[in-house]
């Protein structure tokens, strides 16, 4: 299986390690990359040669912009979850999103589509994150909170449900 990640900076390679045990080949779209098979642009004709693509870019109203091109270009936008991330049977992850090494999504969650959650950061139970959000290294979610589309919770930030 071929995985097309666009954006080759620091995040798009972490994405490839995190997809490289799922995917035979990893290839990257990037308009400013000489590890880039091509630019961002290049993903129209691409498609058939790969059917999965991700996007690896920090800037969540960009990454959803992106996924909705590539959605409508008919592109299956897979997860990409960390072998080492612990995901409860019953939360949800919508499309596109990306879970690193050592998070924890824990029951009844459900991740919106093209959200992050970064290693270490801990989703509680029946929490609600919209589309877009960024969970950042050891951030904790309470449980029962719903974070608003695009948040970017900082590093070790918790948000619970009286904040």
């Amino acid at each position: 299986m071929k995985l097309l990640i666009l954006g080759a900076g620091e995040y798009g390679k972490l994405v490839k390690e995190l997809a490289q045990t799922k995917y035979s080949t990893v290839d990257f779209l990037d308009d400013n990359s000489d590890v880039a098979i091509g630019k961002l642009d290049d993903y129209k004709e691409l498609f058939g040669r790969y059917r999965d693509a991700v996007v690896a870019v920090g800037n969540s109203e960009i990454r959803l912009a992106w996924l909705d091109k590539l959605e409508q270009a008919g592109y299956r936008l897979p997860t990409v979850v960390s072998d080492r991330a612990f995901v409860s049977p019953s939360a949800e992850l919508g499309s596109g999103c990306i879970v690193e090494p050592m998070a924890v999504i824990h029951t009844g969650a459900a991740i919106g589509r093209g959200s992050i959650v970064s290693s270490g950061a801990v989703i509680n139970h029946n929490v609600a994150v919209e589309p877009g959000c960024h969970i950042d290294c050891n951030a904790v979610v309470g449980a029962d909170v719903t974070v608003p589309a695009g948040t970017h919770l900082q590093y070790g930030q918790i948000l619970k449900k009286d904040d």
